[in-house]
Order: C-alpha cells, then structure tokens, then sequence
C-alpha cells in the first residue's frame, strides 16, 4: 500500500512519518526566522504545531497525503508531504493496471526552518520523494505546484528539472488570505 509508513534515508537527510510527538521540535524549526513563510503554511508556536500536524494526519485518509518530518543531520527542520496521491482507472485489460501503487502523486507541503533553507537539505528531500516514485512505485508523474509570487520556490522546483506547464489562475486561498495563483509544474518518468 503506498500510503503505508515510509522512512526514506540519505546522506545528510531522512524522511520519516510525521507525528504527534514532532510538535515540540517542529515549532522550534518554524521559530528560527518567519522571513521566508509569506506563501507557506507554517506553524506558528507548539500548539498550531499540534493542529497542523493533526491537519496533515487527517489528511492521510481524505486527501491522499503522507506527511514526513524533514531530519537534517538528526535535527528536524521541517515538513513535506506527498499529496493527490492517486491509482488511476485503466481502461480493462490495459498492460498498464496495476494495484497498491500510486500512478501519480504530487510532492508539496514543504517548508524548512531557516538554518536550512538554501543548503543540499531540500534537494536530497526532494531527491529522496522523487526516486521513492519514480524508481521505487514507477509513477508516471509528479506535480509540484506554489504560490505564483513565490519565487524563492519557484526557482527550487525549476532546479529540480520539473517542467512549467502553466498557472492556475484564481486556484485556491493563498497563506495572505487573498485568492492563490497556483504555478504548476511536473516529472514526468521519461524526463527521470
């Protein structure tokens, strides 16, 4: 089952399922600098530390999300999550069916206390989400979205090698409680 507890480990970061018991250390990360979380939901003290945690466990059963604590050499510092993650309808007979395994899935939800922001912590949690999918369950796809202001997240998808296919004008509640613009983008598994 692809929503099944997942640790994934490399050099320097390990993803391992986000808990009740990660609030404390959670907040604490959140806490370093709030200069970087205009277009991110970010908790904001252990108690919204609590609630955004309950959040994404919920989240689990009715959106398809499986939510990690982001540990950067033994410390957390963040979240991510995989989200939509989906098992499409294949027309009967098609080579292509499969059961128990995402065919796509979307990596988001991310976020990074300051001290680890601009450093190899994001690209080997990204790497790490990524050869999960694509190597481990052979998705055919992964989208990673953000705020369209957002720049500094904009530039870290695009150094990831996903394709810009466009933005979803009007898309959602934005963090600043105006309306989001959502700029989408994506792997694809011939581009991994």
């Amino acid at each position: 089952n692809a929503l099944a507890p997942l640790v994934l480990h490399g050099p320097t970061v390990t993803l391992r399922p986000l808990t009740a018991a990660d609030a404390a250390p959670l907040a604490a990360a959140a806490a370093e600098s709030r200069a970087h979380y205009a277009y991110t939901r970010v908790p904001d003290g252990v108690e919204d530390a609590r609630a955004y945690i309950a959040t994404a466990l919920a989240e689990r059963e009715s959106r398809g999300r499986l939510a990690f604590a982001i540990l950067w050499r033994d410390r957390i510092v963040g979240s991510t999550s995989y989200l939509d993650v989906q098992q499409w309808r294949w027309p009967a007979g098609s080579p292509l069916q499969r059961t128990g395994i995402p065919d796509a899935l979307e990596i988001g939800a991310t976020w990074l206390a300051a001290s680890a922001q601009r450093t190899r912590c994001n690209t080997e949690a990204k790497h790490l989400l990524l050869s999960q999918a694509f190597d481990v369950w052979r998705v055919h796809r992964v989208t990673l979205k953000t705020d369209a202001r957002n720049m500094q997240s904009r530039l870290a998808i695009e150094r990831l090698g996903a394709a810009f296919e466009g933005v979803l004008r009007a898309h959602m509640p934005a963090q600043d409680a105006t309306i989001r613009d959502s700029a989408y983008y994506s792997i694809v598994r011939a581009e991994w």
